[in-house]
Parts: structure tokens; sequence; C-alpha cells
């Protein structure tokens, strides 16, 4: 290990000055010199351990070999492996020792001094190592007792303007570049939060991807997690003495000539505080709609038809339902862009505007300066709109003003929290608008959801147990016919097996029967099979046939969707 900084093997990339430079940028932090040659590199991460492994010397070892093998945590305890980034496996011939850095000379020292038995060295990327570490998180915290799991992420610039690996490697304070890393490594992987959460031993970073929390690192230290939190609010130019009540704000960094948004949200604890960072990438956002259509969501071929049908229709509401993070606005967003021929008005008002729109009018509410969705829909409703899209319906007030909207020849596109297409109706109702009002200016309601899809890298056919299917609900004769897969983790997907979302939705076109029995305040069973017998198909079966066709998996679905009884 102490000799593995001199290439053995003639790669033009992997040269002696080179790998001599990265640990001289990465100034003593742990895996840094690897990340700062793999951004240089530009490879993808499979080919750049390859190279770097037969460049050094080492056997490499993949993320389904890794996986394949059963941990050692009685040689190299769990939060051991954590802080030093290494893991010792049972080989079917001897004991391995994976590590993520080969030019941390010291590690090699440590791994010697620390095991009495043979064994020999692999290598394998951070992300994969990370992964078998995440496996056995949960059932091992308990046992080891431990303070710490992953090492700090790394390094992070005094400067938020600019953010890239050189910056951040410069910066003289460790706290200003653990929190700058992290910024950095939750936009490379396209994380949508990043939760900094105090515990009673410490900190731990975990980042939002694909709408899934996974741990990033813990930081052992109530002090060190005090002084991080002191960095966040100081970026977002919070009170750092104010440590009693929740406190709100944004700040903004520029990445590779981009501006990013970060809103903050601070919250006391019993440990100390908490922060949750949303990341709003507008510019990455605006290029990711740019071409967006209403069957490139994921949804089926039947679901798009209805959507582009409800979106043709000149007048009446549209409604969106779903959770939080569900892809309520995306879903909107792509029908206006298909409609959007510049021959009709269309204005929006949003909370916040995350995407822009050519050709469209979109204003952001403004509560402190008054310009709350009613307040504004009312004014909006006097700038001769075609079109209007209300971001969401919060209130009484503004679902009445876009109920008459709809019915006074606006097409309105709005959005409501509700499990499925039917609790909306229940939803309108409590919030006082009249039963047929509300029949008159609704056109349909979609309930949507995104689901995780499979890594294609690395998923394979599986078997599930007959209890997982038990409570999937599948029936034998279904399961007889399926190809279920399952991804089994690797570095294209972060070790997780999935990559990236489909929307799924459920639609309820409104006809007479429906109306009627809306208006007479029938039963929900009742209006429910109605819409089944006219065409509607629950997202749970929409969900099932997905993991049917090996798309997704059982748990996910089950994680996804309510599983009926």
């Amino acid at each position: 290990m102490n000799a593995a900084i001199v290439p053995v093997d003639a790669d033009p990339f992997f040269t002696t000055a080179r790998l001599r430079n990265a640990r001289r940028m990465a100034d003593g932090v742990p895996g840094r010199a690897v990340e700062i040659l793999e951004d240089e590199s530009g490879l993808p991460p499979g080919q750049f351990m390859e190279r770097l492994a037969a460049t050094l010397g080492f056997e490499a070892i993949d993320a389904a070999s890794l996986a394949a093998l059963a941990p050692m945590f009685d040689l190299i305890s769990f939060r051991e492996s954590g802080e030093h980034a290494c893991v010792a496996l049972r080989g079917a011939h001897a004991i391995l020792v994976v590590i993520a850095d080969p030019l941390d000379a010291g590690l090699a020292s440590w791994v010697d001094a620390r095991l009495e038995v043979p064994f020999e060295w692999r290598l394998a990327h951070r992300i994969d190592l990370q992964a078998v570490l995440s496996r056995h998180e949960e059932t091992l915290r308990a046992m080891d007792g431990m303070a710490t799991t992953a090492p700090a992420t790394g390094p992070a610039s005094q400067e938020p303007d600019e953010l890239n690996i050189k910056r951040i490697s410069e910066h003289a304070s460790p706290v200003v570049k653990l929190v700058d890393s992290t910024l950095y490594d939750a936009l490379k992987i396209g994380a949508s939060d990043i939760h900094l959460e105090t515990g009673a031993d410490g900190l731990s970073i975990k980042y939002r991807v694909d709408g899934v929390l996974s741990v990033a690192a813990r930081l052992s230290g109530i002090a060190q997690a005090e002084q991080i939190l002191s960095r966040v609010k100081v970026l977002a130019e919070l009170d750092i003495a104010e440590r009693r009540v929740p406190q709100d704000g944004r700040f903004k960094v520029s990445v590779r000539g981009r501006q990013v948004d970060f809103r903050v949200s601070i919250m006391p604890s019993i440990f100390g505080e908490d922060a949750v960072l949303r990341i709003l990438d507008k510019q990455a956002l605006s290029e990711q709609m740019q071409g967006l259509r209403l069957d490139s969501l994921g949804f089926d071929t039947e679901a798009v038809a209805m959507l582009r049908h409800l979106s043709g229709v000149p007048y009446g509401m549209v409604l969106v339902t779903g959770p939080t993070g569900s892809g309520k606005t995306t879903t909107l967003y792509a029908a206006i862009a298909e409609i959007n021929q510049g021959l009709d008005k269309i204005i929006t008002i949003e909370d916040p505007v995350e995407y822009q729109l050519p050709g469209v009018l979109q204003i952001p509410v403004n509560e402190k300066k008054g310009l709350t969705f009613a307040r504004g829909l009312r004014s909006i409703l006097r700038h001769d709109p075609d079109k209007v899209m209300v971001g969401e319906i919060r209130d009484a007030e503004t679902a009445q003003i876009a109920v008459q909207s709809a019915l006074t020849g606006h097409l309105v596109f709005t959005t409501v929290h509700a499990n499925n297409v039917f609790d909306v109706i229940g939803r309108f109702m409590h919030m006082g608008v009249d039963p047929y009002s509300l029949v008159a200016a609704l056109n349909g309601v979609v309930a949507q959801r995104l689901v995780r899809v499979n890594c294609g890298a690395c998923r394979r056919p599986v078997r599930p147990d007959a209890s997982l299917l038990s409570h999937s609900g599948i029936l034998p004769e279904q399961a007889a016919g399926a190809s279920f897969l399952a991804g089994q983790g690797c570095v294209h997907c972060r070790g997780t097996g999935f990559k990236g979302r489909r929307a799924i939705g459920e639609l309820l076109m409104l006809n007479d029967e429906i109306r009627e029995l809306i208006v007479a305040r029938e039963p929900l069973r009742r209006v429910r099979e109605a819409a089944c017998r006219n065409g509607t198909r629950l997202l749970r079966e929409i969900a099932v046939d997905m993991a049917l066709a090996g798309d997704t998996t059982l748990q996910e679905i089950n994680r996804v969707t309510f599983v009926v009884r």
C-alpha cells in the first residue's frame, strides 16, 4: 500500500505526477484524492475503478461480488469500517479487506496492526462500499453502539458563489470544507434534499434521492454538529444564537456557471437542531422541461391519451392530487407545455415558481406582501386569461374562486392534497364547495405517485417468497406468469438497485352517472364502483402490473401504494 502511489501499468492518465498532485489537493482528507482523480478523468465509475486498480496493482471487486460476501465485523467493526472506509469480507478462499482509497498510506498500517490473520486487498468504488455498510446499518447499529459510520465526505469552499473540487480542497476550515463538500456531493448525485440530523452522539448527513433518504455520513460529537449547523445558518443569513425556535432562510451557490438555490429549514430538537436543505436547481429543471411531454413521464398509453383529452378541453377544471413530491407540478407543466401554441393567454400562480415556461405569465405567491393564492387568482381573472394554473388549493376561498373560474369559461389546472381521486370530492365538500358547482366545473381528476424503477445495469431475476406475495396481494396465478426483477446495487445506482422514477396515474373522468352520484352525496364506494365500470384503473392495480412486468419490485410498490385487503 505504501508503494501503491507508483503506477505499475503504463496508463496515460494515472501518471505518478497526477497521483501525487491529487494527494496534494486532497490535503490529507481520506478519500478525497480518489474523488479528485475520478472527477478529472471524466470516466464512468466502474471503468475508472478498473483502470485505477490495474494501474496500482490491485484486484478490483464490483458491487455484485460485494453483496454476495458476508462482512466480518468481528475483525473490523461496523463503526471502524465507516470511519476508515474499509470492510473485511469472508471470501471463498481467503479473508478480503476492501478499501476505496488506495492512496491512503496510513490505512495499510492501521489494517496490518488491526488484523492478526492473513488477508488479501481488494479495491472497490466508494459508493459500492457505502452500499455494503448501508445494507447492514439498521441491524448492527444497536450491536455496535456506533457514533459514526461513514467518514466526513470531505472538503468545501468558503465562497458559496462558486462550488468546485479545487476551491473546496484549498479551504483551511474543516467545517466549511465539510458543509461545501456535502452540497457538492448532493448536487453531483442529483439529490432533492439534504438532511442534517443531530442525535445524542453526533450528526447524521442524509440525502433524499428518488424520494428516499439514505445515510451519507455520520459524525461523532455534539460540538461538531453545532458548528456545522452554525455554518449552514451563516450561509442562509439566520440567527446563529437562536436555537429554540424554527428558522427559515435561503442561499445560492454557483456550480459550473449555473445558479442553484438552497431553501433552508432549521428545527430545534431535544439534542440540538436539525436542518433540511431543499435543492432548487432551476436551470437544470428548465433544461429538463425543454421538450417535456406527458408521454415522457412514465404514464401508460391510455393515461396519456386521457390526460391530453382533459388538457385539450376549452373550459372546466383538471385536478392533480397526490402527496408532496409525487410530481404533480411536473405533470401540470407537461400538459401546459403541450397545449401552449401561443394562441392562448396562460397564467400560473405558484409557491414557488419551480420551472420557467416560455410564453407563460408565472406569478410567485408572496404571503408576507399579501399575495396569496386566493388574492392572486382574483387578480388573474381580470388579466383576460384563457388557461390558469393554481399551484395548490389550500383553503375554502381559493377552492371557491377556482370552481367559479372553471364555470365562467376558463380552463383551470390545479392540485390538491388527497390520497386518491375519490378523496378529492370529500376535500372540496369539506371546504364548503357546492356539490352541483363542483361536478359542473370538474372535468377529471388525476391521482399520481412516483415509483422507483429497477436499475437496468444490475437488475436480475428474483423469486419473491410466499409471505411477500401474500402481503402484496399477488395471486398464485399472477405470480406464475410474472417476470420479477430486482436491482442488486451497483455504481450506476449508488448501491440502491433503483435508477430513476416513473409516474403512475389513477384517472377519474366524470360522466353523467358519476356526477349524479356526487350531487346526491352517495357513498364514495358507489362512486368508485361506477368509476371502475367507466374504465378507471386504481393506483394499486397499475403498480402491481409494473412489478409483475419486472419494472420495479414488490417492496417498492408496497412502499408507494396502499395494499388492498
